[in-house]
């Protein structure tokens, strides 16, 4: 399984070279709309990230149940 920094740096990667093509064609309208894009798709990665986190087994001898993973994402995700 990747790690959080690897896949977060491959996302900063696609970003960086369709900011770059935009930015040599002088498109001011799209690279607006990567930064907003790359915010949101960031943030998004991180929550999917946070929920692997939680769902991957433990390595310490300390069990938790399928429940209380689910009770942990509902806290991770829940709306305030």
């Amino acid at each position: 399984m990747r790690n959080r920094d690897r896949v977060i740096q491959s996302l900063e990667n696609v970003y960086r070279e369709s900011f770059a093509a935009a930015e040599s064609a002088g498109d001011a309208e799209r690279m607006s709309r990567l930064d907003l894009d790359y915010q949101r798709d960031q943030l998004q990665l991180e929550v999917l990230l946070d929920i692997r986190d939680l769902l991957k087994p433990e390595i310490e001898d300390k069990t938790i149940s399928l429940l209380e993973k689910a009770q942990s994402i509902r806290k991770l995700t829940r709306l305030r």
